[in-house]
Order: structure tokens, then C-alpha cells, then sequence
């Protein structure tokens, strides 16, 4: 796999992503610019439990050292159409995620783009029911953590469930980059840049923009770049895109689903979707380029 130069000298991973598999996930990333625009009724802040921005990288580092599956929470207040977040360290609080829930909108942050090489920094996820958890690992917990999976029961189990459909935008890296540093199989999937493409065949632009402007009328606004999503700490800016990314999810999969049943697709989008966490462990196995389906 050779990993060219990343447009615009981001360092997150979705910066080079197109520049690594053309096809990738478009402009729907924080590090290539994509928010959800901020309205005039909307409100965004982001503090810690007294008040003050930011949090130092003692509090920060604590989840690393904590017994396995404990997390230490940082409270902030963001309103993105009614949603707030919840940042959580090494793991999952108990009861995060509705028991009831069918699907779970995930998407990832990383140092880079090489499964092996680089760290999973960041876990967002959302039930759609207006909290957003954000999962961190700082470099102490992957230090911690040793060269196995990171100790983060919780976040596996719900992984792993196969009674809760995990929801993407290009899932083919997120699948190979939690199934690498979680030591767990995502499944079922679900992914709206794949159901995009069966069925918005009219256009060759499915990233997540496109389909939010289009589909849910939100414009999403460009103002950040690049990002360290290394870093011990993570900024209030970081964490205010970062949920941006999963927000919209739930509600493109039941646009997208009205068109593949439309469309006489759905069951294609099942067999696409089902296969995908193959499709990332050839990615991971050093397949990424290669059809091997091909003649």
C-alpha cells in the first residue's frame, strides 16, 4: 500500500483518504472541512464539569490508568438540532446506548491511515436520540493498552452486537480500523455512501455534504482543515466537528432505504453491506488496491 501526500497537510486520516482509495469518502470529514452549519437558533459551547474550557491532560490521561472499563467524563454542551455530547474516556459508560436501540450512527478518528501504524484516537457514536457519546483514547491508554486490543468492553460488546446495526458514511475504514485496535468484528452494517451509490446513480458525488444538502437540506459549512486527533487533549473545536460527523446518519439511512425500496435494491445494499467487514480485513491484509475478484 503506498500512502501519498495528503491534500491540504492534514494529518487526520480522512485527509489522504481519496488520495488513497479514489473512491473513498468524498468531502464528508472534518479534517476535509464538513460541519453541520450553525444556525441562528442553534447554540454550541463546550466546558468541563466547572465551567472552565478545555480539560488538562492529568484528567485527560486518568482513563488510561483506570481498572479496565471504567472512563472518566468530560461534560459539554453542544445543541446541534436539540443533540448534546458526552465525552467518555477508554470505554462506554454503562447504559449508554438506549436498550431498545436498532442502530447506532459510529465514526472514527485517527492518527493516520495505516491500521497497523497509526491509533484510533476517537469513537463517535450516537443511538439518534440526542446524545452524542464520544469515545477518546489518549496516547497514554494506547501505551497503556500494550500492542493488543484496547481494553474497552463496553465499546466492543456494542460493536459487536448483532441485534444493533452499526451506521457509516464510507465504513470500509472504520470497519478495518475498530476490527484492528478493538479486536472485534463490526456487524451489521450499514453504510450511506454504499446506498448512495446504488441508488443516486444520477450523480457520481456521495459524500456526506452531498447527501446532507441534498437529501436533509442541511448545508454543511467548511472550517477546519486539519487536526492532531493524537493529541493528549482534545479541543472543544475538535469535539463539536467530530459529532457533527454522525449526527445525520440516521436520518439519511430512512431517506436512503425509500429509494432502494423504490429502486428494487435493497436487497443488493444487504449483500454490499454484509460483506464489508470482509472487504476491510482485506484492506487491512494488504488488499486495498487489489480486486481480487478481478480476473
Amino acid at each position: 500500500m503506498v500512502l501519498r501526500a495528503c491534500p491540504g497537510g492534514g494529518i487526520g486520516r480522512r485527509a489522504g483518504f481519496r488520495c488513497l482509495w479514489p473512491q473513498g469518502r468524498g468531502s464528508s470529514s472534518l479534517l476535509l472541512g464538513t460541519i453541520g452549519a450553525i444556525h441562528e437558533n442553534d447554540t454550541i459551547s463546550a466546558n468541563d464539569d466547572n465551567g472552565t474550557p478545555g480539560t488538562n491532560d492529568d484528567d485527560v490521561l486518568v482513563g488510561a490508568r483506570r481498572a479496565v472499563g471504567s472512563t472518566k467524563d468530560r461534560r459539554v454542551s453542544l445543541t446541534i438540532n436539540g443533540a448534546s455530547i458526552l465525552l467518555h474516556q477508554g470505554d462506554l459508560p454503562e447504559n449508554a446506548i438506549a436498550a431498545d436501540a436498532e442502530a447506532v450512527a459510529i465514526d472514527t478518528e485517527t492518527t493516520g491511515l495505516h491500521p497497523h501504524r497509526d491509533r484510533l484516537c476517537l469513537v463517535q457514536l450516537t443511538d439518534g436520540r440526542g446524545t452524542i457519546h464520544l469515545v477518546h483514547f489518549p496516547p497514554a491508554f494506547r501505551r497503556d493498552a500494550g500492542r493488543g486490543p484496547y481494553p474497552a468492553p463496553r465499546l466492543q460488546a456494542l460493536i459487536a452486537d448483532p441485534a444493533i446495526t452499526k451506521l457509516f458514511h464510507f465504513a470500509r475504514f472504520d470497519v478495518a480500523m475498530l476490527e484492528t485496535h478493538l479486536g472485534v468484528v463490526c456487524q451489521p452494517v450499514y453504510c450511506t455512501k454504499i446506498a448512495s451509490k446504488l441508488v443516486r446513480t444520477y450523480t457520481d458525488r456521495h459524500g456526506l455534504k452531498d447527501l446532507c444538502r441534498e437529501m436533509l437540506g442541511v448545508e454543511l459549512s467548511k472550517e477546519q482543515q486539519s487536526s492532531d486527533w493524537g493529541a493528549a487533549s482534545l479541543s472543544n473545536e475538535q469535539l463539536k466537528y467530530a459529532a457533527a460527523d454522525v449526527i445525520y446518519l440516521h436520518r439519511l439511512r430512512a431517506k436512503l432505504d425509500e429509494m432502494l425500496t423504490r429502486e428494487g435494491r435493497s436487497e443488493l445494499a444487504a449483500a454490499c453491506f454484509s460483506f464489508l467487514p470482509t472487504r476491510a480485513r482485506l484492506d487491512v491484509g494488504g488488499w486495498a488496491e487489489v480486486d481480487v475478484l478481478a480476473h
